[in-house]
């Protein structure tokens, strides 16, 4: 049975309206079966998006693409599909009034899309991938995801602003028109690197310095080619590396963006880089599916209302801050999932080093030789950087929280021209594969004995534990000298997710309320009241 679904979207920029068929028995490939899209976008004639013009421009434009796109349609309407969230409110609340109305015009159901999960999704179909990690780049959001017990859960997210906007933050500093994106890589084509703030923890990570960092290398003199090119060279590369974080936590093999910055060539050099070294597939649709359009909010309705999904007007409320790991997703029941099978994690590719065993005589782990990679897809100067950075922050850090009695491994060489380190072997297993309520509080108890001599790990996922006798502490790559309460919780908040990210909701909720009690007993309170204020910003509710 083929339906027909006419989706709008208008979450910010973009008023647009689509029309997809669908036949879920025999779903042909987006390239042979692609949606008409009808968009007028808003452009700013200064600045940035000013959500009181671009709401005045979705109430003349929204009528005009819905009916260019009902004009197009090849028979009746099933269902109307509409971008609930997240987005700007004074837009959504036109786009979603518009859409009640339609369905209501048409009798037709209602289907309310998250705006997040339908750029993940229309990159999906378009793969023919079956359980990809999905990296969305889009103006307001930055974040990783991977299907998992029934739901996209959020692997690393930005601590503070999304991509697109972070660079339009910059190019409103310079006196340029929005959107940033296409002017910066345009300059970025004549610059040269100069070093700018890198920030990652784990799979999270940060625009804030390095943009105040841009601007202020911009009003130093620096040109701004210069400038340009290296935003592009920092940015994209912290989005691949996370993105190769999140491939090696879960396992997974295929790789696919999203969201309105992917049109930047560069970015997907990157990734396409990244990807051939590991192994993996990557997958970056048309430039028409990654700025916001309606197409992928007619491609996932069709989806939802084939499996069942219909909004009752009463429920139909818009939510500008409409989280994608909010959203049940019944389309893929009995589907794949990105894997997260504990018995895999010692044959899985780490993101940044390559790891070898050396074994004694009768054959037990002796010693664990760790070197990082150069990484193909990062500028060398930066490269080189954050290896030599990385190889001295762990040697140190290592041996400095031993010193505090949290077991770590002994660090026996260090080369750090080579990028290299050599420590003794420990444990059986990484914490994935051992987790229980009393692992997940002794780790609460390290962490908060790190943080009570200044040490921030900076990377605690369930990979970088070790367990057999004692629970043991690795690879502090990102480690490094902090007593400020943030930092602290930064740390708990990366162990939270690497948990939430990999066992059942239910079971999370019992490990992290161990670990909250380890950390609670040695550590400072002060830092869990953090976290629950971290939990409760914008980018995490």
């Amino acid at each position: 049975m083929t339906v027909r679904v006419l989706g709008i979207e208008g979450t910010a920029w973009a008023a647009s309206a689509a029309v997809f068929e669908y036949d879920p028995a025999d779903p042909a490939p987006l390239d042979a079966n692609p949606p008409f899209i009808e968009t007028d976008a808003y452009q700013p004639e200064s600045g940035g998006i000013h959500p009181r013009e671009a709401a005045e421009h979705m109430g003349e434009a929204i009528p005009k693409v819905v009916e260019a796109a009902l004009d197009a349609a090849d028979g009746p309407i099933d269902a109307v599909a509409f971008s609930r969230g997240p987005g700007l409110g004074p837009c959504l609340r036109i786009v979603g009034t518009a859409a009640r109305a339609l369905a209501g015009t048409l009798d037709v159901p209602l289907v309310g899309v998250n705006h997040m999960v339908a750029h993940l999704e229309i990159g999906r179909h378009g793969s023919g991938f079956d359980a990809p990690v999905c990296l969305n780049a889009s103006g307001a959001n930055a974040h990783l995801l991977g299907f998992h017990d029934g739901r996209y859960r959020v692997l690393g997210e930005t601590m503070d602003t999304g991509v697109g906007n972070a660079i339009d933050k910059f190019t409103r500093h310079v006196g340029w028109s929005h959107p940033g994106g296409p002017k910066v890589e345009e300059a970025a084509a004549d610059g040269e690197y100069v070093d700018l703030p890198y920030v990652v923890k784990g799979m999270d990570f940060s625009f804030s310095g390095l943009m105040s960092a841009a601007k202020d290398e911009y009003d130093a003199g620096t040109p701004v080619e210069d400038v340009c090119f290296s935003l592009q060279e920092t940015i994209f590369a912290m989005l691949a590396e996370v993105a190769e974080r999140a491939l090696s936590l879960t396992g997974a093999d295929e790789l696919v963006l999203g969201g309105g910055v992917g049109q930047n060539a560069r970015l997907r050099e990157m990734l396409e880089s990244m990807c051939a070294e590991r192994g993996a597939e990557f997958y970056a649709p048309d430039a028409r599916y990654l700025r916001d359009n309606a197409g992928m909010i007619a491609v996932l309705g069709a989806k939802m209302f084939v499996a069942g999904e219909r909004l009752p007007i009463e429920d139909s409320a818009i939510d500008p801050n409409f989280r994608p790991d909010e959203v049940d997703v019944t389309w893929r029941t009995g589907e794949p999932t990105v894997s997260f099978d504990p018995s895999a994690a010692p044959a899985r590719r780490g993101a940044e080093a390559v790891v070898s065993v050396e074994r004694t005589a009768d054959g037990a782990p002796d010693r664990i030789v760790k070197r990082r990679v150069p990484k193909s897809y990062r500028h060398p100067e930066l490269d080189a950087r954050l290896r030599r950075e990385r190889t001295v922050a762990e040697a140190r850090l290592t041996s400095e929280a031993r010193r505090q009695g949290v077991p770590t491994p002994v660090v026996r060489d260090v080369d750090v021209p080579e990028a290299t380190l050599t420590f003794d072997a420990v444990g059986d297993c990484d914490l994935g594969a051992a987790l229980s309520p009393e692992t997940a509080r002794t780790v609460g108890e390290h962490l908060a004995t790190l943080h009570q001599a200044g040490l921030v790990h900076g990377d605690p996922t369930v990979r970088n534990v070790r367990v057999g006798e004692r629970c043991y502490l690795i690879d502090f790559g990102l480690g490094y000298h902090s007593g400020h309460v943030e930092d602290h919780a930064m740390d708990c908040h990366v162990f939270g997710g690497s948990v939430r990210g990999t066992v059942s909701a239910a079971d999370a909720d019992a490990l992290l309320d161990a670990f909250e009690d380890g950390y609670a007993a040695v550590g400072d309170e002060s830092v869990l009241t953090r976290l629950r204020k971290i939990e409760g910003r914008g980018r995490y509710t």
